[in-house]
């Protein structure tokens, strides 16, 4: 019997090229008990080649959900893990594939999971992983670091099948109040929100906006709020531009009435 947390971690691959290669992550992902498929604006889906590569995975494939975007792919997910290799220029929660193992599975408890994947060619931008509060590094060889998409998904599958199995002669822990992150939809909306409101009380100036913004998005990321929370910050961000709007309608005001 699969653990059914399992069926709550989606796989998604990202403008796959080559249909084998869905095929095979597929496979892969059967064999790990695990069944959910998201694609991202793939190249060549449905295609003869993912079939004949499933082999007997066809089911996955034909409950795979087939989305124009990433964050569509990500819209009810409440903790993202990114699947790519080491990033210098990025500051983010970087872990091994055990340690994404234990987290998933936990995260699973209380919400959707996504482990996502980049194109066989580049991996995911550092756009893409601006989507993701964790990236996943697996420990290959450094003089052919190079790993197949459906080899790195079969790699990531296993360990979650694995800290799954060995948790399944564990007790279950009582969980109280368990906290819930909010979905990656409900992030990104706060994400738009707290821009535009800091364009508008003029905090950018002449600095990089997109290097503050993904500064931002970690600090955000790593306290994973919750529904509420993302919430309460919209609620704060809303008054500020109230208050903004306002006070410069006074000004504008008392400017004409001096004219």
């Amino acid at each position: 019997m699969n653990d059914p947390l399992l069926s709550r971690i989606a796989t998604v691959l990202v403008q796959t090229s080559h249909p084998g290669n869905i095929g095979s992550a597929a496979r892969a992902l059967k064999t790990m008990g695990l069944s959910q498929l998201r694609l991202v604006a793939p190249y060549e889906f449905p295609a003869c080649a993912a079939n004949q590569l499933a082999s007997g995975a066809l089911d996955v494939l034909e409950n795979a959900l087939v989305v124009p975007t990433l964050a569509d792919a990500l819209h009810d997910a409440s903790v993202v893990f990114g699947s790519s290799d080491r990033r210098r220029e990025l500051r983010m929660l970087e872990i091994g594939p055990r340690e994404f193992a234990s987290l998933a599975l936990d995260a699973a408890t209380t919400g959707p999971v996504a482990v996502v994947y980049g194109t066989e060619r580049t991996g995911l931008t550092n756009d893409e992983l601006g989507l993701c509060q964790y990236l996943v590094t697996i420990p290959a060889n450094p003089e052919y670091s190079s790993l197949n998409l459906a080899s790195a998904v079969q790699v990531l599958s296993y360990e979650l099948r694995s800290e799954s199995l060995r948790r399944a002669g564990l007790e279950a822990p009582a969980r109280v109040d368990a906290h819930v992150p909010a979905a990656s939809a409900e992030l990104e909306g706060f994400f738009g929100h707290l821009q535009e409101v800091l364009e508008l009380v003029g905090f950018f100036g002449q600095r990089p906006t997109q290097k503050i913004m993904r500064r931002l998005r970690r600090l955000y990321q790593r306290a994973m709020p919750d529904a509420r929370e993302v919430q309460i910050l919209r609620g704060i961000l809303t008054e500020t531009q109230v208050a903004v709007r306002g006070r410069n309608v006074r000004v504008k005001a008392v400017d004409e009435a001096s004219h």
